[in-house]
């Protein structure tokens, strides 16, 4: 995601937004070990061709790619396009200040900062944090699993463009989003458009021979979601479709 706003000026002398998010920052705690074992596969992957060249270049194709065959396309010439129609149905619905977890290309980061927002994107991608600051939005390379600025002071946490897939387990991302986010503040969660409920092992594929290591993803529709999410603490609290795209809002 994201593209040519203009780089947003720091509130101080040579300091960027990123810069007091940084700083902000809490000290490592002792993580679940869980946690830790779905943040360390998927970080590599990531981070490793053909995703991240996908990204430099801008363009596809790319592929979710199942051990049976089954291919799943990614979006990435609209992931680093300007916000479309559904994006700003999510936009419109942000409040305070916005994390986007596995911001990519940083389109709704950018986006943010551009009405204001205070807005972090997290990727562990380096190219991806990359285009999001020249983009003119604030990221950190980092996973969501790792400890990051402003927990659980969050107004909006982001998971769009399918990243409740991020680690392969639902349950444990939506528990973590819950730990970043403010009481009283909300989650906007992109679906898939069918009634799936799946975890399932998949590799990143360019179409043309390249492909990375395999990796544990998932894909939930609207009422897997929402069970989820009840269970991890959340509230469904509304649900829309915009250009074909599903999503749940969810609040604390």
């Amino acid at each position: 995601m994201r593209r040519g706003h203009p780089r947003r000026r720091g509130t101080g002398r040579g300091r960027s937004p990123a810069d007091a998010l940084r700083r902000s920052a809490p000290r490592p705690v002792r993580g679940d070990p869980m946690t830790a074992q779905l943040a360390e596969p998927a970080t590599r992957t990531w981070q490793a061709d053909p995703y991240a060249v996908a990204l430099r270049t801008g363009q596809g194709p790319l592929f979710l790619r199942r051990r049976d065959g089954w291919l799943l396309p990614l979006e990435v010439e609209r992931w680093c396009a300007e916000p479309d129609a559904a994006d700003c149905t999510v936009l419109a619905r942000c409040a305070g200040p916005v994390l986007d977890i596995g911001c990519g290309p940083g389109r709704l980061v950018a986006a943010l900062a551009g009405l204001g927002h205070t807005a972090l994107g997290v990727d562990v991608t380096p190219e991806a944090v990359a285009r999001t600051e020249r983009a003119g939005g604030s990221a950190l390379c980092r996973s969501v699993f790792d400890p990051l600025p402003r927990e659980g002071g969050w107004g909006t946490v982001l998971l769009i463009d399918g990243n409740i897939g991020i680690g392969g387990d639902p349950a444990a991302l939506l528990r973590r989003a819950a730990e970043l986010t403010a009481t009283g503040g909300s989650l906007l969660v992109e679906v898939a458009t069918a009634d799936v409920d799946e975890r399932v092992e998949v590799y990143v594929e360019d179409g043309a021979g390249g492909r990375g290591a395999s990796f544990w993803w998932a894909r939930l529709g609207t009422r897997a979601l929402c069970a989820a999410a009840r269970s991890a603490g959340w509230t469904p609290y509304d649900t829309w479709q915009a250009a074909g795209r599903h999503f749940v809002h969810l609040t604390r």
